[in-house]
C-alpha cells in the first residue's frame, strides 16, 4: 500500500490517518524494528523511519537521546534501510525521515535505489525545500518514491502552493514553531495553517493529504488534530515511552502498543 492509499483508505472510513515515528536502532537494531511492528499491529497506519544523524537541529531533547544511543550503537544508514525493509514488508507504508546531509553522503542515486529495493514508500526531508532539491525530486520521480516537504506557520502562502505542488504522498504541516517533542497542549497555529495548505491543494486539485505533526501525545489530543487534519504525525510520545523502559524491553512495547492503541482510537474520535 503506498502513503497516499493509507490516507485515502482512512479517509474512507471518516477519521484522519495515524503517522508514526521512531529512530531506526533504538534501542538496538532488532529492537527497533520489534517497537516499529508493535506499532503497525496496534493500529499506525504509516510508519516514518528516521534515520539517526549526528547534528539534529530540529529535533527536541527526546528524539536526540534515542538517536544519539543508535548511533553509539553503531547504527548506519545500511541499519535504516533494513529496518525499512521489515517495516514494509507488513503491508504499512514505510517513509525514511532524513536530515538531507547523511542522503547526500550516501549518494542521492544511490540512496533512491535501495530505498525503494527495501520497498520504502519515500522521505521526508525536514531541512529540505523543493527549491534546493532538484537532484531528489529527479530520483524520486524516477522510482515513484513520495516527496514529503515541509510547511510552517511561518510559510507564505506562496511558499505554502510551491511546497504541496512538490510533494507527493501527503504534505507535512509543521505546526509548532522550534524543535519536536510532545507537548500538553495542541498550537492554535495547527488549524489556519492546515486551512491554508488545503487551499493551495484545492486551487492545484490534487487532493494531497496534510499530515500535522506538533507534539501530540495523548488521543484527546490526536482526537483534536484528527477534526480538522488528514494525518496526525506522533514521534516524541512514542520515542518517550521507549525511553521511560529503557530497563524493561517488554514493558516498554506493551506501553508502546497501549499509546498507540490510545492514539488510533483518537483519530477515530477526531
Amino acid at each position: 500500500m503506498s502513503v497516499r492509499a493509507a490516507f485515502d483508505a482512512a479517509r474512507a472510513e471518516g477519521r484522519a490517518a495515524l503517522v508514526g515515528y521512531l529512530p531506526a536502532g533504538y534501542p538496538d537494531r532488532d529492537g527497533g524494528i520489534e517497537a516499529l511492528t508493535t506499532m503497525v499491529r496496534a493500529g499506525v497506519d504509516v510508519i516514518e523511519v528516521g534515520l539517526p544523524y549526528t547534528d539534529p537541529v530540529m529535533d527536541g531533547p527526546t528524539i536526540q537521546a534515542a538517536a544519539q544511543a543508535a548511533l553509539e550503537g553503531g547504527v548506519r544508514t545500511a541499519d535504516v534501510l533494513r529496518t525499512v525493509e521489515a517495516v514494509a514488508a507488513t503491508g504499512t507504508p514505510t517513509v525514511v525521515m532524513t536530515y538531507w546531509n547523511p542522503v547526500e553522503r550516501y549518494g542521492v542515486e544511490r540512496f533512491a535505489d535501495d530505498l525503494a529495493s527495501a520497498g520504502g514508500a519515500g522521505l521526508i526531508t525536514p531541512d529540505l525545500t523543493p527549491d534546493f532539491a532538484p537532484e531528489w525530486i529527479e530520483a524520486a520521480d524516477q522510482r515513484g518514491l513520495d516527496k514529503i516537504f515541509l510547511v510552517a506557520p511561518s510559510s507564505t502562502d506562496e511558499r505554502v502552493a510551491y511546497t504541496t505542488a512538490a510533494s507527493r504522498g501527503f504534505v507535512y504541516a509543521t505546526a509548532v514553531m522550534g524543535v519536536t517533542g510532545a507537548r500538553a497542549t495542541t498550537s492554535d497555529l495547527a488549524g489556519p495553517l492546515v486551512a491554508r495548505t488545503r487551499a493551495a491543494v484545492e486551487q492545484q486539485g490534487t487532493g494531497l493529504p496534510v499530515g500535522v505533526g506538533l507534539g501530540v501525545s495523548t488521543g484527546d489530543q490526536a482526537a483534536e488534530v484528527a477534526s480538522y487534519a488528514d494525518g496526525v504525525i506522533v514521534g516524541s510520545a512514542f520515542v518517550r515511552t521507549l525511553l521511560d523502559h529503557a530497563d524493561d524491553r517488554r514493558a516498554g512495547l506493551a506501553a508502546l502498543a497501549a499509546l498507540t492503541e490510545d492514539l488510533a482510537a483518537g483519530v477515530r474520535r477526531g
